[in-house]
C-alpha cells in the first residue's frame, strides 16, 4: 500500500487516505463509476491483483489475468477524460493512464463500461476511443 500521508496514485489531487485507500481496504465501496475507475488504475499501480478481481464483471472477468505477467509497469498517472451515467445501472468512464516498461513510456487510452449490481459498481469491459 501506499503510505497514507502520500498523494494517491489516481491523479484526484486528494491524499490517499481520504481517496482510494478505503476502497482498496475493503472498507468503502466505490459511490460511482469514476471512483471505481480511479481505485482499480490505484490498485493496478500498487499491484493489488485480488481487489482488480472483485471489481470486475464476473461474466467478463478474463480468466487468465495474472497481474505478474505486467511486473515490469511503473504507472505513472491518470487522466479522466469523461465520466457518464448512460442510465441508473450503467455508466462509461474514457479515461488515459501512462506508465512505463523498461524504460520506454507508453499511453493507454480506454474507454471502460461499467454496470452497478445490487448497488455495487463493477468493471465490465473497455475499448479504444472512437476518434
Amino acid at each position: 500500500m501506499a503510505p497514507l500521508s502520500s498523494a494517491c496514485p489516481c491523479c484526484s489531487g486528494r491524499l490517499f487516505s481520504a481517496c482510494c485507500e478505503p476502497y482498496l481496504a475493503r472498507s468503502a465501496t466505490p459511490p460511482t463509476a469514476e471512483a471505481l475507475m480511479r481505485s482499480r488504475y490505484t490498485a493496478y499501480a500498487l499491484a493489488d491483483e485480488a481487489y482488480l478481481k472483485s471489481t470486475w464483471y464476473p461474466d467478463t472477468l478474463a480468466t487468465n489475468f495474472n497481474l505478474s505477467q505486467q511486473a515490469g509497469a511503473k504507472w505513472l498517472g491518470l487522466k479522466i477524460l469523461r465520466h457518464e451515467n448512460t442510465d441508473d445501472h450503467h455508466a462509461i468512464v474514457e479515461f488515459v493512464a501512462r506508465y512505463k516498461i523498461d524504460g520506454k513510456a507508453h499511453r493507454l487510452p480506454e474507454v471502460s463500461s461499467f454496470e452497478r449490481v445490487a448497488g455495487r459498481w463493477y468493471y465490465v469491459d473497455g475499448a479504444l476511443p472512437l476518434k
